[in-house]
């Protein structure tokens, strides 16, 4: 029997990976089954199984994923000093996993989004995503927390906030971008560059007292 290559493995698992991506973002997690899987990638349920198990180990797969893309560039902007300003950096990394993913659409639309806001309610019911989930968002929240501190150090924001606070606050500005691409439609990430540069040129004043 001939030997099969990593690299036919590895494009295996990905044929089955984004099949399973449009599945849930056309029909939710709980309204798919193996059979709409195996359907959509047009293999069958040994070749399937033979990489998952299931689709809890589908979602799994397909959140590390993702958790990991943006992790990844994250990281590499905190390995800069002082890295990007927060405008730029967001909306770097924003441009970067949705650049990654805008092959995966339903329906004429991007699929990823619409993925993202799944993933949340599918949390409260799976232990195991949970926890994936949050050592995901701890190690971005900690990447974040970080950057902040060279902001800090080198007096481009000021020191008197705690760094974790702001790491918090920019990761639910990206999460909350992701969200208004599901519910309202795709836009620029230029969308988001501007929002957070208006909101950074603000000046701290006091109101008359």
């Amino acid at each position: 029997m001939a030997r099969v290559s990593q690299a036919h493995l590895h494009a295996r698992r990905r044929q089955i990976l984004d099949g399973a991506a449009r599945c849930f973002a056309r029909n939710g997690f709980h309204a798919t089954s193996m059979q709409d899987v195996l359907k959509e990638v047009d293999l069958s349920a040994g070749a399937v199984y033979r990489y998952f198990s299931g689709k809890e180990e589908l979602i799994a797969a397909i959140v590390g994923e993702v958790l990991g893309q943006v992790r990844e560039g994250f990281e590499e902007a905190a390995r800069s000093s002082p890295p990007p300003p927060p405008d730029r950096l967001v909306s770097s990394v924003m441009s970067r996993v949705l650049a990654a993913k805008e092959y995966l659409t339903v329906d004429g639309r991007p699929a990823f989004p619409r993925l993202v806001i799944q993933v949340w309610p599918e949390t409260l019911r799976n232990d195991d995503l949970a926890a994936l989930l949050r050592e995901g968002y701890g190690a971005v929240q900690e990447t974040w927390t970080r950057i902040v501190q060279s902001y800090q150090d080198a007096g481009m924001m000021r020191p008197d906030v705690s760094p974790e606070h702001v790491a918090r606050t920019m990761m639910a500005a990206a999460m909350g971008f992701l969200a208004q691409q599901a519910l309202f439609g795709p836009a620029p990430v230029e969308v988001l560059q501007d929002g957070l540069r208006a909101l950074m040129s603000m000046s701290a004043t006091r109101s008359g007292g």
